[in-house]
């Protein structure tokens, strides 16, 4: 079993910035990738942003430019840098780790979620 631990989230000023991290913890074989999403109207949860293990990273259309994702595989760690914040960035942010617990058993892993609050 894994266990993601969130945290970073908080109230800021539009404009400004913070930064969430979220730690693997557990059976962990090997790490394929970890990301971010959020709720979307009309979606479950959209992606803000998700990285692999190499390095590449895909973002949202409405953060590029804005958020930075970034990995440390030997901490298990996903970080995100978000700059430039906006009112409409304001939601429960939620980890995902997609994760090898063994040579044969895969699993997409979800945290608690974060609240990122940005004021107008």
């Amino acid at each position: 079993q894994v266990q993601l631990e969130e945290s970073g989230g908080g109230l800021v000023q539009a404009g400004g910035s913070l930064r969430l991290s979220c730690a693997a913890s557990g059976s962990i074989y090997r790490i394929n990738a970890m990301g971010w999403y959020r709720p979307a109207p009309g979606k479950q949860r959209e992606l803000v942003a998700i990285i692999n293990s190499g390095g590449s990273a895909s973002y949202a259309d409405s953060v590029k430019g804005r958020f930075t994702i970034s990995i440390d595989n030997a901490k298990n760690t996903v970080y995100l840098q978000m700059d430039s914040l906006k009112p409409e960035d304001t939601a429960v942010y939620y980890c995902t780790a997609n994760v090898w617990e063994s040579r044969y058993t895969y699993r997409d892993n979800w945290g608690q979620g974060t609240q990122v609050t940005v004021s107008s």
